[in-house]
């Protein structure tokens, strides 16, 4: 079944209605893809977001990214939540590019690590090398990628990608669901022309569900750009340099 924008909002607010206690963002956007699982994600996000700002008189928001009746906000304490961040994604990132993707034998975050190079500061980093079993050994590759959490800077994303391009073999952008469906066209297209990698993710802390839409091709970084980060990142932190190269 595959809900129109207004069901979605009908849907949208009689569960908010029957959750005088307040629901989440996503849990409120997979309850509606239960009901209607033909409905495009995007779609959703789309109708739902600012369900407050539609209907005042029956959604509230009585925190950051949790719906309620308008008549229970008033009633409902809720735990302090730190604001999302990019970081937050970092990690999980990592760990999906090793054991999901298995495009890098070591993967860490890197963003904001203080290469003070706007060009060459991935915020995730990764290696794929040799391991003793592989009877033919072969060249290091350098994996990048890009983070953002801001739906709506796909340009700087891409652009940074780009820039990473010339140290990395294989390169990454990793947008939020919320993209809209018309940057997420554009940038899937500019991606496939690119060959760099496209990955959405949900923004939940606790379970990102990262889903790749693009695997990065393989490219020939420029060797004097390989060696710059490398002695960027060896000066800055041997310990991760040691790590990822060694």
């Amino acid at each position: 079944m595959k809900y129109t924008t207004k069901q979605i909002k009908d849907a949208a607010r009689e569960i908010i209605g029957d959750n005088p206690g307040g629901i989440r963002y996503n849990a409120l956007v997979a309850e509606i893809l239960k009901r209607a699982p033909e409905t495009p994600r995007n779609t959703i996000n789309g109708s739902v977001w600012n369900l407050d700002a539609v209907y005042p008189d029956e959604v509230g928001k009585p925190s950051r990214g949790v719906f309620a009746p308008a008549n229970a906000v008033a009633t409902i304490v809720q735990p302090v939540i730190p604001p999302l961040s990019e970081s937050d994604f970092y990690e999980p990132f990592a760990e999906f590019l090793k054991t999901e993707l298995g495009e890098a034998t070591e993967a860490m975050p890197l963003g904001g690590a203080g290469l003070r190079s706007k060009w060459g500061t991935p915020d995730v980093i990764g290696i794929y090398k040799p391991v003793p079993s592989d009877r033919i050994p072969f060249q290091k590759e350098i994996i990048s990628a890009e983070i953002k959490t801001d739906a709506f800077q796909p340009v700087v994303a891409f652009g940074q990608a780009v820039a990473y391009r010339l140290f990395s073999t294989r390169t990454y952008i990793v947008m939020p669901t919320t993209i809209s469906e018309t940057d997420r066209e554009r940038l899937d297209a500019l991606c496939m022309q690119f060959g760099i990698g496209l990955v959405l993710f949900d923004l939940d802390r606790e379970n990102p569900n990262f889903k790749i839409l693009a695997r990065a091709q393989r490219i020939s970084p420029d060797m004097f750009y390989v060696n710059e980060f490398a002695e960027s990142l060896y000066k800055h932190d041997k310990e991760v340099f040691n790590k990822l190269f060694a």
